[in-house]
């Protein structure tokens, strides 16, 4: 990570300032499925993501989908509480799938529920347009100094 990426103890991230500091912005994986980061700050992460192109044969939204969108709006809270010393890595994701999404975008909003010096979890709500909730994750990366993952 860059070492303009805003330190957790500053005031709201800027979504272009937190971009322009990752090494390959939002990363490939998460621009081929149109996820899209709308708000950073160490104690609230959101993305939407459109649900076409994103669905299982049944025309639904893909619980893998879903995964992907939290994992990514976990890791980046994490990545913003071990900045500047230490990098995010996931080691445990689960999710509940609670209802289908067949249209429009769903809106994912991380925030932490335990914030270490080892270890980081953050729970993602991802809700559909009408507000009523797709899918809850949860989300714990290790913190691991740079130096270890070469950085």
């Amino acid at each position: 990570m860059s070492s303009d990426l805003p330190r957790p103890d500053h005031d709201l991230a800027s979504v272009e300032k937190y971009l322009a500091a990752m090494p390959q912005g939002m990363g490939g994986l998460n621009e081929k499925m149109g996820v899209e980061l709308v708000e950073v700050s160490p104690e609230r992460v959101v993305a939407t993501m459109p649900v076409e192109g994103n669905t299982q044969p049944y025309g639904l939204l893909h619980g893998g989908a879903s995964v992907v969108l939290a994992e990514t709006l976990g890791s980046i809270g994490a990545a913003l509480h071990g900045f500047p010393d230490k990098v995010a890595v996931g080691v445990d994701i689960n999710a509940t799938h609670h209802r289908s999404a067949t249209s429009g975008r769903v809106t994912g909003v991380a925030t932490p529920a335990h914030l270490g010096r080892s270890s980081a979890t953050w729970e993602v709500v991802i809700t559909d347009e009408r507000g009523k909730r797709v899918c809850t994750c949860r989300l714990t990366c290790a913190l691991v100094p740079k130096e270890k993952v070469g950085l």
